[in-house]
């Protein structure tokens, strides 16, 4: 489907003016044959000057429903009897052909995003009090930018890991026909392949980094992970879910991850894996300069030779170090008065 662009129907002010300047001429004519025949002139005089004027009043009011008023970074999708004519664009005051009909089969969804405002009006019943929505669809097609933000999903991961994670999608349409006739909703369509394309790219990576994944495809492994590749992860996101929707006129802008999580069944597990890791990395730490310190005193004692120090004793110097550096607590140091033997 190819998109037509009507350029030259911006003459709603001109058909306004002379439709109402019509009307006015036709009940004139009507007025003035009343007079005619007031006067006594002959029924050849005034009698086809009311017919003419009556189909006149009668038929003059039709151009007025092709009037449609634009506002900036709308459209109307428009077709004649069934057959697609062209799409209005742009603000302006229009006047086309009173037997088009504007079509937008996404004009009742709401999805949770921007633009989807319903504009009700509230009735109140004859019969009861109760007060009656009644919402009013508009046919006008958005080419504004919007924001679509799908329910969080759960979906396992790379190693089987459930995770909870929502996307925020930046997108706007850039050819009406294509959305309107190439899907039914192109609303309800775009929701679908975000999902779909969200759960293709999830499943490739793990939540944190993990040893022997690839996540590129090039068979070699690699760092990538949903916690630290948010930024590569969201733009394959976005190609995935641009491929998709090409075939409905929409232009994916940006894909960013919003919400990210394990899912809470095995959340405290994980928690708790991440704290032994971070444990273990901090004691390795504590070991590791330990260590140094330890092998920098004996060094300084030897160069400075002030004590003369045995293997064994060597030995017990080196357990009380380690012990008073990589104890939890404050030491608690005991003055030896007597004699080591």
């Amino acid at each position: 489907m190819q998109e037509i662009i009507l350029t030259n129907k911006k003459h709603g002010m001109r058909t306004l003016l002379i439709c109402v300047l019509v009307e006015i001429l036709a009940l004139a004519g009507i007025i003035v044959a009343a007079v005619l025949d007031e006067s006594g002139y002959a029924n050849a005089l005034w009698i086809p000057l009311v017919v003419v004027s009556l189909i006149v009043l009668c038929l003059g009011w039709i151009p007025l429903v092709g009037l449609r008023v634009l506002k900036p970074q709308e459209a109307l999708a428009l077709t004649l009897f069934g057959k697609y004519v062209g799409t209005l664009k742009g603000e302006g005051f229009y006047a086309i052909n009173p037997f088009c009909v504007a079509i937008n089969p996404a004009a009742q969804t709401k999805l949770n995003q921007s633009g989807d405002v319903s504009k009700s009006h509230s009735v109140l019943s004859s019969d009861s009090d109760l007060k009656i929505s009644l919402d009013v669809p508009s046919k006008k097609i958005s080419l504004k930018i919007m924001t679509l933000n799908n329910n969080r999903q759960k979906i396992n991961d790379c190693l089987g890991n459930p995770v909870e994670i929502g996307i925020a999608v930046m997108w706007r349409i850039v050819d009406t026909a294509k959305a309107v006739f190439n899907v039914d909703n192109y609303k309800e369509y775009l929701s679908l392949q975000c999902d779909s394309a969200l759960r293709n790219v999830v499943r490739i990576y793990p939540y944190d980094v993990a040893p022997g994944i690839d996540t590129t495809g090039d068979g070699v492994d690699d760092d990538g992970s949903l916690r630290g590749s948010s930024d590569i992860v969201a733009a394959r996101i976005r190609d995935e879910i641009q491929q998709r929707v090409d075939e409905a006129g929409i232009e994916i802008i940006e894909a960013r991850i919003t919400y990210l999580a394990y899912a809470p069944e095995i959340a405290a597990v994980m928690l708790q894996r991440q704290q032994a890791s971070a444990i273990i990395d901090a004691r390795k730490m504590i070991v590791d300069g330990a260590v140094g310190m330890v092998e920098m005193a004996l060094e300084r004692l030897n160069e400075n030779k002030l004590v003369q120090l045995d293997d064994e004793r060597k030995a017990a110097m080196v357990s009380n170090l380690l012990v008073v550096l990589c104890g939890n607590h404050d030491a608690q140091p005991i003055v030896n008065t007597g004699s080591l033997y």
